[in-house]
């Protein structure tokens, strides 16, 4: 087993949970579309049996209409009376021209009806599965997302949707296309003769047999397959996500065999499977060859012979006979295309599991049954006794989990701005996405207005606080529709007057387009400080009472960092801001500041109380101001 096959996702926990998901996904999925699916089924069955009148009324016709009239047979069709039936055999032509030409009709028509109810059945659930998996990816904790496994959400989103419609579309219409065509077929063979019908059949039961051993050893294949599909998927959307750093340091050659390692190991696993596929594909189509070379055999013997061979008795008609080779050859078809379904199956079971897996992973972090409603908030915030512990989705009782937070207490008022400051690793980002809920506190509270922030509905919370990260993601849009994004109704002279607000007017003013210029993906096609400025005119557009600034102007020069920050000073006259800078310069002005190591609040005050401790904040100052070298236990951000 390669190291590919020993790494475990966050889904496969999960996926390993999931009973009979295929029945699980008709159930949830397809039983709103029961009428699609129930009509798909009438017309199948329908074109199939339609399909089997034109070699019937054939074999009739050459027993009954062709030979002479001193030696035709009795012209009779199963089910239809004889009353129904004309008499003279220039009558009897005619009525099997007829009756032949309105069964390739009728056929032509429910088939039709067939493929359009059954890829409405098939592509709806699709769309819904798709659907509802990106909704609940959207409603997943942030420690999910810490992972940062994208190839494998976008195999469930992509890949493992597209199998589902495939098998619902092709696999399960194809099988009961396959059973309606072998009971019908059987049901006529047995009727014109069950002696002969026997020999023809026998080779069903070994098909089955072949069929329910390969699904066995299939199985745990496909699932390799699956997983193998999604981590080359996330290899290389980390490898092209991460293009500028690949070539910055020369590391082509490497992101090469990195991909290559992952295509290989889904090339094995792929190959494992092809390797059953080819062995079970030929088997089915020889045992349904040896099915129509045996009828040939026995039947021909018997009709050249004028005897019935070995153990059989009775007579065989010649048109009977020709209804056998025929009705035989159209078994031969379906039957062989089971190794086609078997494959659908194994790949949709094995995606269904992937998919069910995403739906089951638990969601902490989510409103409480009746929650409190934050109307018109003033924005106060207090943090009491609060700790916290990274942990992830795959924890279990030998992980310790890293703490982050240590008994963490202060408090701000609206038009009160709380800087922290620290090391790398000291939890300021971290104390900033409790405020938001991205993770939940495992000791204490966070209290906004009053409220616990777990007893507060998440969208009212997260509508009240507005984020400025140091990490600027923009939407592949237009300037403005992103600075829109959260405030989608606002008016153009909104979005330009938030632009200004945050310095970023003039610079849009001098693109081409202006605010209809498009960022691309990510924000490609901008600058840092111009991505950060877009961000913020974004924060002042949602006109938040709670701001959160992480590093709000790490990515600008030092003349742009100076006009946003007279815009920042403007926005935090009413509202509640806590804000970590690099920087110092940007927060001396702060009414509290809280230096942060391991997780601990080690010394508070304003910038002058803690300058005049000569504590680590001075030092970290001095070393900004140029005036002693940076002490290595605060260097960095």
């Amino acid at each position: 087993m390669s190291a590919y096959d020993e790494e475990e996702t966050p889904f496969d926990a999960y996926r390993e949970r999931v009973d009979r998901p295929l029945t699980r996904l008709f159930m949830e999925y397809g039983t709103d579309r029961l009428g699609w699916f129930s009509a798909g089924m009438v017309a199948n069955f329908v074109a199939r049996m339609a399909s089997l009148v034109a070699p019937l009324v054939l074999g009739t016709a050459i027993d009954a209409v062709f030979p002479a009239p001193e030696q035709a047979g009795e012209f009779s069709l199963p089910i239809v009376p004889d009353a129904w039936l004309p008499v003279g055999q220039l009558p009897q032509f005619w009525f099997s021209v007829t009756a032949i030409a309105l069964a390739f009709v009728v056929t032509a028509i429910f088939t039709w009806i067939y493929g359009v109810t059954a890829n409405l059945f098939a592509h709806g659930v699709m769309h819904t599965v798709r659907v509802d998996s990106f909704e609940k990816m959207q409603r997943l904790d942030q420690t999910f997302f810490d992972d940062k496994q994208t190839g494998e959400v976008m195999a469930v989103l992509n890949n493992d949707t597209q199998n589902l419609e495939m098998f619902l579309d092709n696999a399960l219409m194809n099988s009961l296309r396959l059973l309606v065509m072998v009971a019908g077929i059987a049901g006529v063979l047995f009727y014109l003769n069950w002696q002969l019908a026997l020999i023809t059949l026998v080779a069903v039961p070994l098909m089955v047999g072949f069929t329910l051993w390969f699904m066995r050893v299939a199985e745990p294949r496909y699932v390799r397959q699956r997983s193998a599909v999604a981590r080359l998927n996330t290899r290389l959307e980390n490898s092209i996500a991460g293009m500028e750093l690949t070539k910055t340091t020369a590391n082509e050659s490497f992101e090469v065999e990195r991909v290559r390692k992952a295509s290989k190991n889904l090339f094995d696993r792929t190959i494992d499977v092809l390797k059953l596929t080819y062995l079970y594909r030929p088997g089915m189509e020889l045992l349904a060859g040896v099915s129509f070379a045996v009828t040939f055999l026995v039947g021909g013997l018997w009709l050249t012979t004028g005897t019935a061979p070995g153990p059989l008795s009775g007579s065989l008609s010649v048109g009977d006979f020709v209804v056998f080779l025929m009705l035989t050859q159209r078994i031969v078809a379906p039957l062989a295309e089971v190794s086609n379904i078997v494959d659908q199956y194994e790949n949709a079971k094995a995606s269904s599991e992937r998919i069910f897996g995403l739906m089951d992973i638990p969601v902490a972090i989510q409103d409480d049954e009746a929650p409190v409603a934050l109307t018109n908030p003033d924005g106060r915030v207090e943090y009491d006794g609060v700790s916290f512990a990274y942990d992830d989705i795959m924890a279990d009782e030998d992980h310790e989990a890293e703490t982050v937070i240590d008994d963490v207490s202060f408090a701000a008022d609206p038009g009160e701005m709380v800087a922290l400051v620290g090391p790398t690793g000291a939890g300021k980002s971290t104390m900033l996405k409790l405020l938001m809920r991205l993770y939940d506190v495992d000791e204490g509270e966070i209290r906004v207005d009053g409220h616990d922030l777990r007893d507060v509905a998440l969208e009212d919370l997260r509508e009240a606080t507005g984020y400025v990260g140091q990490e600027t993601f923009l939407f592949d849009g237009t300037i403005a529709d992103n600075i829109r994004y959260g405030s989608q109704d606002a008016p153009m002279n909104e979005v330009r007057e938030a632009a200004k607000a945050a310095e970023a007017h003039v610079f849009i003013q001098e693109l081409d387009e202006g605010y209809d210029t498009r960022v691309g993906e990510r924000g490609v096609k901008l600058s840092g400080g111009q991505r950060q400025r877009i961000a913020i005119a974004r924060t002042v557009l949602q006109d938040p009472p709670i701001l959160v600034l992480d590093e709000a102007t790490s990515a600008v020069d030092t003349e742009t960092e100076l006009a946003i920050q007279r815009s920042i000073e403007r926005l935090t006259e009413d509202r509640t801001t806590l804000a970590i800078a690099h920087r110092l310069s940007t927060i001396r002005d702060a009414d509290t500041i809280l230096v942060l190591e391991d997780g601990s609040v080690v010394e508070r005050g304003d910038h002058e109380e803690l300058l005049d401790e000569g504590g680590r904040y001075a030092a970290l100052w001095n070393v900004q101001a140029g005036q002693i070298d940076e002490p290595a236990e605060l260097s960095g951000d």
